[in-house]
């Protein structure tokens, strides 16, 4: 690359930085820019400016967006008695393509992994703890994966709740055998999570 001219190198080595962008697909993209009528590529710039400008997290549940609250914390219409806890906010953004749920959300901003010094102190415990505290909330939904680290944040979070909230009530998103599914094609763990969270006919 050290043969492109310096304001193409800078912008292909800046594209290189992004997940999943190799040298050869930063540049096709810095070419692909080139390519462009000007007030395109200028609009590209500004959003990315805006980007960091216009956004920022959601004082109440913790999401990105342009206005505080969030347009989904400032739902009247949303029922404030439901808390959906997930780890990312892409998780949440899931949940809501679906339309079926309709209560409110926070961010936890990851799951506990010691090994990588995710700790409950990098996490957004305080902000469901103030939240938790308004006194709202009846029931905590844990929509946080079933690996290793979700399940040991779902352990975190429902002892926590248990001690500081008892008359809050702590769920988690059914697991187990998919829709479509036969039990003789599933794995080992989705078949013991189907049996502990077996359903009443």
């Amino acid at each position: 690359m050290r043969q492109l001219p310096e304001p193409l190198k800078a912008l292909v080595d800046q594209f290189s930085r992004l997940p999943g962008l190799g040298p050869k697909s930063a540049l096709r993209c810095a070419m692909t820019l080139l390519k462009w009528p000007e007030s395109e590529t200028r609009q590209f710039g500004l959003a990315i400016h805006d980007l960091r400008d216009k956004l920022h997290l959601c004082g109440c549940c913790g999401a990105l967006t342009d206005t505080d609250p969030c347009p989904i914390c400032a739902d009247p219409a949303r029922s404030a008695e439901t808390l959906c806890l997930v780890a990312e906010w892409d998780s949440m953004l899931t949940l809501e393509e679906g339309g079926f749920y309709k209560g409110l959300y926070l961010i936890l901003g990851g799951l506990l992994a010691p090994l990588d010094n995710v700790t409950p102190d990098s996490l957004e415990v305080d902000r469901l703890r103030r939240r938790l505290r308004q006194g709202t909330v009846k029931e905590l939904i844990l929509a946080l994966g079933t690996t290793v680290e979700a399940e040991s944040t779902a352990s975190y979070i429902r002892t926590l709740v248990g001690r500081e909230f008892p008359d809050v009530l702590v769920t988690r998103l059914a697991q187990g055998i998919p829709l479509g599914a036969e039990v003789k094609f599933m794995d080992k763990e989705t078949l013991r999570q189907s049996l502990r969270y077996r359903q009443t006919l």
